[in-house]
């Protein structure tokens, strides 16, 4: 079976706009091509090859987002409550060994955004996070060596 795709409806609709707009310029990519092509001998074409580039990079892109899109499993963090860390969460942790807290929710790898304090969740913070609940104490193998972290607040208030 194939692999799903968590992500927020805000998260789907992105994707669904990225989508429009790259198979708007398809016109555009092919109208490139064929004015390259008029400037003759394609084996030393510049043109020709940047615009027969572009086109392969746009039609690699739409068919992974249709991809993405069609295995979407959309979960609106609106709707979810509880106590336990899931997917759509907004969790406050705090270090153990600086007190410093930090808020981050977790969303799907196409919406993961960290000035944004949006992690993917299958980052190692979110990973390490899911299942758990307020009060317990999680490990997390950072780049500066493990980290602890105690978990202070779990909510669902999240919209985009």
């Amino acid at each position: 079976m194939a692999e799903k795709y968590p992500m927020t409806p805000q998260g789907q609709q992105k994707l669904k706009d990225e989508l429009a707009r790259l198979k708007a310029e398809r016109p555009a990519c092919a109208k490139a091509i064929e004015v390259a092509r008029g400037h003759g001998d394609l084996s030393e074409n510049a043109d020709y090859d940047a615009a027969k580039e572009k086109q392969g990079m746009n039609e690699a892109r739409i068919r992974e987002l249709e991809t993405k899109i069609a295995l979407s499993e959309v979960i609106d963090p609106s709707k979810l409550k509880g106590d336990k860390v899931m997917f759509g969460a907004t969790v406050t942790i705090q270090d153990t060994d600086t007190e410093e807290e930090t808020t981050y929710t977790i969303v799907g790898e196409d919406e993961a955004d960290i000035k944004a304090r949006r992690i993917a969740v299958t980052a190692p913070v979110a990973r390490a996070l899911i299942g758990r609940e307020v009060g317990d104490t999680v490990k997390v193998n950072a780049p500066k060596g493990q980290r602890e972290f105690e978990i202070i607040e779990v909510k669902f208030d999240w919209v985009g």
